[in-house]
């Protein structure tokens, strides 16, 4: 039964993000099965284009390929494309609304730069460029909004990854991850109440306090990216974020002169997982230990499945209904984004 307060049915969108990334990664294997993609041979770089919540699904592959792709992937969130980008890039052009200026440029680029293009979207411009060039288009579903949209546009990028024989362990790290979001989703629903529901828990310890989101590595770093933007868009409250090792170089400096008027205004939210290397547990508690007198509490989460794929959409979806409860603890409807309509609507007249 939808919130009243959730006018968009949000949270709805939220729930199924199990089985569209399950429907995502049949639908991207059964198009890739005799696509003429290149070999991992030939492929000397990996190119990412696309922003906001299509953009981030390059962060997961770079992220949970880190220890295991045989090259670089870079996301680029950018209007000119890189100039290494050429015949022996794979280029995945990524706008769920197929709309994106800035994915568009760089996408028409590609196809003139010679790499090998597959374009993601749920239609729009991006579809049509990709099936005039004659390039591989992986559909998304339509009807969803871009940040409830993760599956379908992660999946395509996963599959063919596996199919050009860069991630061969990519479709079991797609399985793993389904089966933990929906233990993930069963927990967090909004119908669940006490402290059994993990989001609901966390969302009134961070109350009406600025949430600091840390993760650890490279998994951790784009989990708290995602946390950061779903208390933008979903809560609609200020939030910032850092990963370890990098903030402790540089941070952790600024819990020694915490402003007055923001000491023990601030909850620490920790996101951890099974893959951190291991001397970052030294730095996660010194790091605790130096914002101890500037933060009202800190949070730690633990992040739950089989894989990294699994750990960092498992932590990921924690985010998303954790933000959700937040939005509806405190009157506030998940859905609409007027802030970015307003300012896509300024640039257009500009």
């Amino acid at each position: 039964m939808p919130h009243p307060l959730d006018s968009l049915e949000f949270c709805e969108q939220v729930a199924g993000l199990p089985e569209q990334l399950t429907a995502a990664h049949e639908a991207a294997g059964s198009r890739t099965r005799d696509a003429p993609l290149p070999g991992a041979d030939r492929i000397t770089g990996v190119l990412v284009a696309g922003l906001g919540g299509s953009g981030i699904a390059g962060d997961v592959l770079a992220a949970v390929g880190l220890p295991s792709l045989p090259v670089p992937v870079v996301v680029a969130r950018h209007l000119r494309l890189p100039a290494w980008v050429g015949p022996g890039t794979l280029v995945f052009a990524c706008s769920y609304s197929g709309e994106t200026e800035e994915t568009l440029a760089m996408a028409t680029a590609a196809v003139e730069a010679g790499a090998a293009l597959v374009t993601v979207a749920s239609g729009g411009a991006l579809a049509r460029l990709g099936t005039e060039a004659g390039v591989l288009h992986l559909p998304c579903p339509p009807g969803l909004m871009p940040r409830a949209a993760l599956g379908a546009l992660v999946a395509p990028l996963f599959v063919v990854a596996f199919r050009t024989g860069l991630l061969p362990e990519a479709h079991a790290l797609l399985v793993a991850a389904q089966e933990q979001l929906a233990r993930r989703r069963d927990a967090c629903l909004p119908a669940r109440e006490g402290p059994a529901n993990p989001a609901r828990t966390l969302a009134t310890r961070i109350g009406t306090r600025l949430p600091i989101i840390h993760g650890t590595g490279a998994l951790g770093a784009v989990a708290a990216y995602r946390w950061k933007c779903d208390l933008n868009e979903n809560a609609k409250t200020p939030a910032l974020w850092a990963a370890h090792p990098e903030l402790d170089h540089n941070e952790v400096c600024g819990f020694e002169r915490f402003p007055a008027g923001l000491a023990g205004a601030c909850t620490l939210v920790e996101l951890r997982h099974g893959y951190e290397h291991p001397r970052l547990a030294a730095r996660v508690a010194a790091t605790r230990e130096l914002a101890a007198g500037a933060v009202a509490e800190v949070c730690t989460v633990e992040a739950e499945g089989e894989g990294r794929l699994a750990q960092l959409l498992d932590l990921m979806y924690l985010g998303d209904w954790t933000s959700c409860h937040l939005a509806l603890d405190h009157g506030v409807d998940p859905g609409p984004i007027e802030a970015i309509r307003r300012l896509k609507a300024h640039v257009e007249r500009s």
